[in-house]
């Protein structure tokens, strides 16, 4: 599979397309397991069972990486989170993109690796070379706004310093896979909410800043409920 990409360098942009052949969904990722079990407790509240171990890791059909402005969605309980992304061709070559892990959190009370399945990972048209922002990843910061009913909604928000580093989040998924991780895109994990509990909305936009070298990557899309059909009463 190819998904075609912009390179944005710090001097001028290039069209990518990169070749992948599969692709992971990291959680749990905190560096403070405080704000880890903040975010186990978030979920529990939902009815979301928690991991027995942490981080965790979920394969996830590559087929569902989509970059579109409107996701279709079965079911009105699902929503985003803002994630940073790994497009790893190799130990050389590795780009970082902004992404959404889109989960329907109904059937996710139930089946976490199958809900990870029937909604698309999001990811920015625009990606960095991983080694223009290393020496400064900590500063990196994301965040997350939702539309619900017309209002916007500050959803996610906090510097890359909570959650693991490319480095460990690259061994931990090596130990975790039994491939070399080649032609690999890895989700992140991400940060929990600022408020407290899921949103539900029509548009969810996210951001990956970069403060130093003062340039940021952004996606945005709609997410439409297949509700078009007639409902028969029993």
């Amino acid at each position: 599979m190819e998904i075609v990409l912009t390179l944005e360098g710090k001097d001028r942009s290039e069209p990518l397309n990169f070749a992948y052949t599969r692709m992971v969904n990291a959680g749990y990722v905190g560096r403070d397991q405080e704000e880890v079990r903040r975010h186990i407790d978030e979920l529990a509240r939902k009815g979301i069972p928690g991991p027995k171990h942490t981080p965790t890791l979920y394969p996830v059909i590559p087929r569902t990486l989509l970059t579109d402005a409107k996701i279709e969605v079965y079911g009105d309980e699902t929503c985003g989170e803002v994630e940073y992304v790994l497009l790893i061709e190799n130990e050389n070559t590795i780009y970082v993109g902004v992404g959404s892990d889109h989960t329907d959190r109904h059937l996710e009370e139930t089946d976490i690796p199958r809900a990870k399945q029937i909604c698309p990972n999001i990811i920015s048209r625009r990606v960095w070379s991983l080694a223009e922002v290393t020496d400064h990843w900590d500063d990196l910061v994301i965040e997350a706004s939702v539309v619900k009913e017309g209002e916007e909604i500050l959803y996610q928000q906090g510097s890359l310093a909570l959650i693991m580093d490319p480095k460990s989040l690259m061994e931990f998924v090596a130990s975790k896979v039994k491939f070399p991780l080649e032609n690999l895109i890895i989700y992140s994990g991400t940060l929990g909410s600022l408020t407290g509990e899921f949103v539900f909305g029509e548009q969810f936009m996210a951001k990956l800043t970069d403060p130093k070298l003062g340039r940021s990557l952004d996606l945005s899309y709609e997410i439409l409920p297949m509700n078009y059909m007639t409902v028969e009463e029993e």
